[in-house]
């Protein structure tokens, strides 16, 4: 291999490990093995000038010195995004987009919206030519140096790639940057930045691009601009720009209908906080490229997109403490406790911390001015630290090691994203947390019995595990604290009805973990009996429909343990149902064996549960959305058009009741 090829080698590698590392978050050597492969390319670059690449890895580090930015025009304007607030006007959009089409027959493609710096870079033959800040719209800063410092930006493609093009995004800088970026700067006496937004922004207008390349900023890309482009929709395009090495957020989904698009905010509106960097909101678009033209631009903004923005509310309090909560599986919850502060309509003194990698993430610590917020959720979260007013003697944040009431040693097992507390038998919160679980409403439904009465009767000695209820005398309940005679009596009464709660529910109160309610019902009526569900093997547990090696593993861990064998043992002595109700077999026939059929729409001739029942009873499996397992969609009169659309898609067969009891009935 000659000079050229081994340069040419090594830079095809290093741009590879770098796509797997800042692109798919997938590494595939080690840092220090890229640092060798990297200095070796400098060494030979360095003795052959003649080979000089601007786009080789190894000038990712930057060095350049811009002292004046150039002012470009952009060859296509960067619009900005008209804004709603609220579903009803979502709504009055989409009836705006209706009317300028002249159909009801729209998708969307649902986005998130990235809190960042806009950028246009553009691509010819494959290489990255230029990038452009946003600037009026009509014309921005080229900041082409900086950009290419930014390792998850493509400065080569891969694949079908167009000769020409822009793709737009947004440059950001994660939270746990931007945290450690603070935390050094703080460390040497300088002031931190006020927040992630504003620092990404400012970094792509530095003239040195070494001091870029320090910054750990990263680019979002969302919108292809060009002409002859090889796909038809803006939801294919992102798979697109995927493909061609691009970092594209998997989080955009496609929506056949305004309702879809509701969920998927909604959905985010919840979770966002989850992400490693700051959204404020979610944008729509019409999916269809060749209705993008149609419906065309007003003259600010698409009229074929509307930025959805998240409401939020966001105050400023002090982090007077951090404490820890162990709940009834063991996982271990941070809680932040607050200066008492106002937020939305509500007066909050705690806010959740989620675990350890959350306060890493954002460099959490006591004593710092901390932002919280309560959007879509209920419980409020620190979102972000205000390092400004971090105080000089701040001390890190490290997370507890043992269990805060028994203890023991805390684990964290792969994959996991919380501490556990093995302690299962002897940690007090753990068995409290079991006992009101087993009482719950969903499960046992003991009347009489609450929360507060549960943890009275352990501390008081009473009660060790949940069977121990039932043996439970109401003389020695009589005495306890808000404890009356006829208190006493519902309490007893309450734990013998139990003893009819029907064996599914029994299995969901017993607290195996991932075993909720759905989970129960579909064991219990596959296995029948306690005894039968202890006796399967992992590879019978699997083969149960919807039941995953996850849940598997756990139904056997607990059947495994000696102690959890005893207490059933004591619930089938005291007469707790731990066999199905035998109930009359209602099957018809075989006939739908291992089809599953979806219903949708008014029926004439049957109601929507007996056609359900029926579907069942013909050995059929009915499913809740249609997707490439369903044999058939039984449709009655306002089948949804979601529905239809789908299954037509998929090419799945529509049917009427009427074919519906043909086929049954042949």
């Amino acid at each position: 291999m000659d000079i050229l090829q081994k340069i040419q080698a090594l830079r095809e590698e290093l741009n590879q490990h770098n796509y797997n590392y800042y692109v798919l978050d997938n590494a595939t050597i080690t840092d220090f093995e890229f640092d060798i492969k990297l200095k070796e390319l400098q060494e030979l670059e360095a003795k052959h000038p003649e080979y000089f690449d601007e786009n080789s890895p190894t000038q990712r580090v930057g060095g350049a010195i811009t002292k004046n930015f150039n002012t470009v025009v952009h060859e296509t304007r960067m619009y900005s995004l008209d804004n709603s607030y609220s579903k009803e006007e979502l709504l009055e959009w989409e009836k705006r987009v209706h009317k300028g089409l002249g159909t009801t027959d729209v998708e969307y493609t649902c986005e998130l919206k990235y809190d960042g710096a806009s950028i246009s870079i553009t691509y010819e033959n494959g290489r990255l030519a230029k990038a452009v800040t946003r600037g009026d719209g009509f014309q921005g800063d080229e900041v082409t140096t900086n950009i290419k410092t930014i390792r998850s930006v493509p400065v080569k493609l891969k694949g079908d790639y167009p000769a020409k093009f822009d793709i737009r995004g947004e440059i950001i800088l994660p939270f746990e940057g931007f945290a450690r970026m603070n935390k050094e700067l703080v460390e040497i006496g300088e002031t931190p930045y006020s927040n992630p937004r504003n620092t990404a922004s400012g970094s792509l207008k530095l003239q040195d691009s070494a001091e870029v390349a320090k910054r750990p900023l990263d680019c979002l890309l969302y919108s292809i601009v060009g002409n002859n482009l090889n796909f038809k929709t803006q939801f294919e395009g992102l798979d697109k720009a995927r493909q061609w090495g691009f970092k594209v957020p998997k989080q955009a989904a496609l929506a056949k209908s305004m309702d879809e698009v509701i969920a998927f905010i909604d959905h985010w509106d919840t979770h966002r906080h989850d992400l490693p960097y700051e959204t404020d909101g979610v944008v729509i678009k019409v999916n269809d490229l060749h209705q993008q033209e149609e419906l065309g631009y007003t003259a600010k903004s698409p009229r074929w997109a509307v930025a959805y923005k998240f409401k939020a509310e966001r105050v400023a309090t002090r982090l007077n403490s951090i404490s820890y909560q162990v709940g009834r599986t063991g996982a271990i919850t941070p809680v932040a406790n607050l200066e008492p502060v106002q937020l939305a309509g509500t007066v909050v003194k705690r806010a959740s911390l989620h675990n350890a990698d959350q306060i890493a993430k954002l460099d959490v610590r006591v004593g710092d001015e901390v932002f919280v917020e309560k959007g879509g959720e209920i419980i409020p979260k620190i979102i972000s630290v205000d390092f400004t007013k971090r105080p000089e003697d701040s001390e890190e944040t490290i997370y507890i090691t043992k269990c805060p009431e028994c203890f023991t040693d805390l684990e964290r097992k792969p994959g996991e994203a919380q501490h556990y507390c093995p302690n299962f038998y002897g940690c007090p919160p753990q068995i409290i947390g079991r006992i009101q679980h087993y009482i719950s409403r969903k499960a046992m439904d003991i009347e009489g019995l609450g929360g507060e009465t549960v943890a009275l009767l352990y501390n008081s000695d009473l009660v060790h595990n949940y069977a121990d209820l039932y043996e439970l005398k109401k003389e020695q309940v009589v005495p306890l604290e808000r404890m009356a005679d006829k208190s006493a009596d519902n309490l007893i009464n309450g734990i013998e009805n139990s003893k009819q709660v029907p064996f599914e529910r029994v299995l969901y109160a017993l607290g195996i973990r991932y075993v909720g309610e759905t989970v129960a019902k579909k064991l219990a009526k596959h296995y029948k009996s306690i005894d039968n569900l202890a006796h399967a093997t992992l590879l019978d547990l699997v083969l149960v429909d919807e039941i995953g090696e996850r849940i598997a593993q756990s139904v056997m861990d607990f059947f495994y343990n000696e102690e959890n064998r005893k207490i059933i043992e004591r619930l089938k002595g005291y007469g707790v149902q731990l066999e199905a109700m035998a109930v009359p077999d209602t099957t018809v026939s075989n006939k739908l064996a291992g089809q599953t059929l979806v219903v949708s729409g008014v029926f004439e001739k049957f109601s929507r549960d007996e056609l359900k029942k029926a579907i069942e009873d013909n050995g059929g499996k009915v499913g809740s959305s249609i997707s490439s397992k369903t044999h058939y969609v039984v449709a009655g009169d306002n089948m949804g058009p979601a529905k239809l659309e789908k299954a037509n898609q998929l090419g799945v067969k529509i049917i009427s009741e009427d074919e519906f009891i043909s086929l049954v009935s042949n």
